[in-house]
């Protein structure tokens, strides 16, 4: 009987996980929408040249990988108080990806 309940408990669990909705794919307007609102003046002031994309194109850019890109995101998210969701770190990770860097997943 023991080995029955424990049956049906794992088949709940993992029906439940069969249930969860897989990951969106990013969503590259959203990414562009919070680049150009909440990145790219603090970019322009930084870079102290007005153009806040200045800072992906520079030969001398920090991020060299896709991993670093989503640390520096996420960075710029926690010390600067954004208030993105997970989500909104990716899609701004995969919308400077795709306009600037062309890292390969």
């Amino acid at each position: 009987m023991k080995t029955l309940s424990t049956l049906v408990i794992l088949l709940g669990v993992l029906g439940g996980l069969a249930a969860q909705p897989a990951l969106a794919a990013p969503n590259l307007a959203n990414g562009k929408n919070i680049e150009d609102t909440k990145c790219y003046k603090c970019h322009a002031d930084k870079s102290g040249l007005g153009d806040g994309t200045l800072i992906y194109t520079r030969k001398d850019r920090r991020v060299q990988n896709l991993d670093r890109l989503k640390v520096m995101v996420a960075r710029c998210n926690t010390e600067l108080r954004l208030d993105l969701f997970p989500e909104d770190e990716a899609d701004v990770v995969a919308y400077l990806n795709q306009q600037y860097y062309k890292f390969k997943p």
